[in-house]
């Protein structure tokens, strides 16, 4: 799947940064900017070609046959979005069972144009206690990988502020639909 993957790539045109994995063996990995289904496709393609092994959450309602099968294969957890429960305190738990783990997260929550982050991944990482790994694709540059490793100090905004920096500049497929410099 690595070499096919780096094939789709190349003929998309998007350059991976294949040097920089990190050496952690658990790890939250943020991936932003999620503004298109094909966001997670190229993503995960580009995880793919790294040789990084994620989870990823996605709705339940995609866990039909045989589709939900495939989904399962390629590290897809199934959430149900209508019953009301800690995810955080579940997946945290979920991260911490496992010997290895990249466990992948959109922090925008959605494909629609987000004006804010959602907080989970930062507290899953931080109750799971393992970094957080900061994963981007960006439409522009056409070119992808993983950045920093990023440890939670448990000064949320502080924190939010240095890894929301790294992303500054990036562009989704969706224009106007990631734009970090106002925030920061």
């Amino acid at each position: 799947m690595k070499k096919i993957s780096l094939l789709v790539l190349k003929i998309l045109n998007y350059k991976i940064d294949l040097a920089q994995i990190p050496k952690e063996k658990k790890y939250v990995l943020v991936f932003a900017p999620h503004t298109s289904w094909t966001d997670f496709v190229i993503g995960k393609m580009a995880l793919t070609a790294m040789g990084v092994k994620t989870t990823f959450l996605i709705k339940k309602e995609f866990f039909f046959f045989p589709l939900g099968s495939y989904l399962k294969y390629i590290g897809g957890y199934p959430v149900d979005r209508k019953r009301a429960q800690k995810m955080t305190d579940i997946l945290a738990e979920y991260i911490k069972e496992r010997d290895e783990i990249a466990f992948l997260i959109t922090p925008e929550g959605t494909r629609r144009c987000a004006e804010t982050w959602k907080r989970g991944f930062y507290f899953i990482a931080q109750k799971a206690e393992v970094p957080i790994a900061l994963a981007y694709l960006d439409y522009h540059d056409r070119k992808g990988g993983i950045g920093p490793v990023f440890y939670p100090t448990g000064n949320y905004n502080a924190d939010l502020q240095k890894i929301q920096r790294f992303y500054c500049g990036m562009r989704g497929k969706r224009m106007g639909c990631f734009n970090l410099e106002s925030k920061i």
